[in-house]
């Protein structure tokens, strides 16, 4: 298995888009799912067996770690094998990371409890969210992150309306550098806009790193170059 694979999972040929659903068997397990996306040669792995053993060695790591730096989190998780150049495994990744960074920083909240919500909520946003939907999932995970944290629900008050806000600021950071898409990118600016809304509105000053640079752009065929902030030429 190649370490940061963008293409398909069984082959190595790369993904295709099609405007309107198909339907697919996965190559994994045989489950038929209505989808976008295939790869050239017709294979399709679903988003459940692309990013569960990655969900699973989120949680474990994150159950572990005591670093307060959402972004470092990120980042290790990242390196882990099984944590894909893009997928939905980002999803869950970056609420968990910022859960964590959250709780070793001293955030009130009951960290395997809301790393399981993370999980689960985290899993429900499709792959291609972000061209499909015009959401970001790493955006979305932000917004969990805030609701998870403060304990919002459809009926909160204040709490309600700090979970949407902190998706529209992480959704606007991601639309202002344009496509395509990032799921490292998207992730580390979700995690650096969560940091600074979590420091004004949470009272919880989380480490954050003076500048980030990607090591992982050389994975991404589709690498937006020097347009990205990330991109060691802008370092």
């Amino acid at each position: 298995m190649e370490k940061k694979k963008e293409a398909c999972l069984v082959c190595g040929e790369e993904l295709q888009y099609f405007a309107v659903d198909r339907e697919m068997e996965c190559v994994y397990c045989h489950r038929k799912f209505m989808s976008k996306a295939s790869c050239k040669a017709g294979h399709y792995v679903c988003d459940e067996c692309h990013s569960k053993t990655a969900v699973l060695h989120i949680e474990e790591f994150c159950l572990k770690s005591q670093s307060k730096n959402p972004l470092e989190i990120a980042v290790k998780l990242m390196e882990d094998p099984y944590v894909y150049m893009h997928g939905p495994e980002h999803h869950v990744l970056v609420g968990s990371a910022l859960l964590t960074a959250y709780h070793n920083c001293g955030g009130q909240l009951d960290l395997p409890a809301a790393l399981d919500e993370m999980r689960a909520r985290g899993s429900k946003v499709p792959g291609g969210a972000c061209g499909f939907w015009g959401c970001c999932g790493a955006a979305v995970s932000t917004g969990m992150f805030v609701s998870i944290a403060t304990g919002a629900t459809p009926l909160s008050n204040e709490t309600w309306g700090l979970s949407n806000r902190m998706t529209a600021c992480a959704l606007h950071s991601i639309g202002d550098i344009d496509g395509p898409r990032c799921c490292k990118r998207n992730a580390f600016l979700a995690i650096r806009d969560a940091a600074k809304v979590v420091d004004k509105q949470l009272s919880i000053k989380m480490e954050m790193p003076d500048s980030i640079v990607c090591t992982f752009y050389q994975f991404n065929k589709q690498c937006i170059g020097k347009r990205c902030p990330f991109n060691p030429v802008n370092h």
